[in-house]
């Protein structure tokens, strides 16, 4: 059978809301989870594992993180400033000492003893400098969360091991062993967003300079293999890659009747290149556009349901009750009694998910 874009869209939708599981299966399965602090309603972590874990609550991961096999760290979702300077590296120093003598400490309890003051964060906002220079250790394998206090990362000093290179916390890069390791960060990557387009192919591995600096001349020749042992076929004119062992015109593949509401960084919507090949419209996440100027709104949700991304939400939580605002592409809802139906039945599981009652309005 060949291979048609329905069957490419159905596949991405399907594949990646797997029926719910566990929190550490769905982890696995989903490779790796991004995390934002924006809440609204809730974190992009948090909003992502709703659909995909039985029973899951706004704050899960952070609450069970400390006892799960599960480490935060940095990966393609995140551009890095790994840039050092005497300066920084002797406060990294003092800092270091301080995190091993204290065991595990809050970015306010480094700020209040160094008062290293405030510096421009990647975002164009301000930020204390102590805040970014442990992002910055933790980067370098110098610290590892420990744990998040109400979103924020509570840092515990990495235990020193033989190989870590004293000048960046990083493991010495091993050329023998970097194609295969190349090629399974590159799998992890495929594994989760698939289908790619091949410029999404392309923009994701280059990424994989802030994920692994270490490999970062190996990009060409990752990519290449890439290419050429995943699945892949040309469709309108693009090159489409996944799993091999995949095949995304499978019966398997049939995503179902719920109407859901997904964070701005959810697999499905996040490559905003497929997005738009996918359901012909432009999506754009809003949260730092001045609020003159958005489309859509600060955190607006794509609202997808079958295997359509037929608009968007914004929910607020106000008085502990959720209140839910929805534009569509098309202008207007579907006059559908199956997605009136299936649209209430999604705003009761956010009302579950952000232990939020009903209002007698609703």
């Amino acid at each position: 059978m060949s291979i048609s874009l329905s069957h490419l869209r159905r596949y991405a939708v399907a594949r990646s809301l797997f029926k719910p599981t566990t929190l550490m299966r769905a982890i696995d399965k989903l490779g790796f989870v991004q995390a934002d602090p924006i809440r609204a309603p809730a974190r992009a972590q948090d909003l992502t594992l709703r659909h995909r874990v039985n029973g899951y609550r706004a704050g899960d991961l952070e609450r069970r993180y400390p006892k799960l096999a599960l480490e935060e760290a940095f990966f393609v979702n995140r551009r890095v400033q790994s840039k050092s300077s005497p300066v920084r590296a002797k406060r990294m120093d003092a800092i270091l000492a301080f995190v091993r003598e204290r065991g595990a400490v809050h970015p306010r309890e480094v700020d209040a003893h160094f008062s290293h003051g405030r510096v421009t964060n990647w975002f164009g906002g301000s930020s204390n400098a102590s805040t970014q220079l442990l992002d910055h250790m933790h980067y370098l394998g110098l610290l590892r969360v420990a744990r998040r206090d109400n979103g924020t990362r509570v840092y515990i000093a990495r235990a020193r091991t033989p190989e870590t290179a004293p000048e960046m916390g990083r493991a010495m890069p091993d050329k023998a062993s970097a194609a295969p390791k190349m090629d399974a960060l590159v799998d992890v990557i495929v594994g989760k967003y698939a289908p790619l387009p091949a410029g999404s192919l392309g923009f994701l591995v280059n990424r994989l300079q802030y994920g692994a600096p270490q490999w970062a001349k190996e990009r060409a020749a990752a990519l290449v293999r890439a290419r050429q042992r995943l699945g892949h076929a040309r469709i309108g004119g693009i090159e489409w890659y996944w799993p091999a062992e995949e095949r995304p015109q499978s019966k398997r593949w049939r995503p179902d009747d719920q109407v859901r509401l997904l964070t701005p960084f959810d697999p499905v919507v996040w490559d905003r290149r497929r997005f738009e090949i996918f359901w012909e419209w432009v999506y754009r996440f809003e949260a730092y556009t001045p609020a003159p100027k958005r489309k859509l709104g600060y955190y607006a949700l794509p609202l997808l349901w079958h295997d359509r991304v037929i608009g968007w939400g914004n929910l607020a939580v106000a008085e502990g009750q959720l209140s839910a605002d929805f534009g569509y592409t098309g202008g207007k809802a579907p006059r559908n009694l199956g997605f009136r139906a299936a649209l209430d039945a999604e705003l009761d599981r956010v009302r579950a998910f952000l232990k939020t009652p009903r209002s007698p309005s609703d």
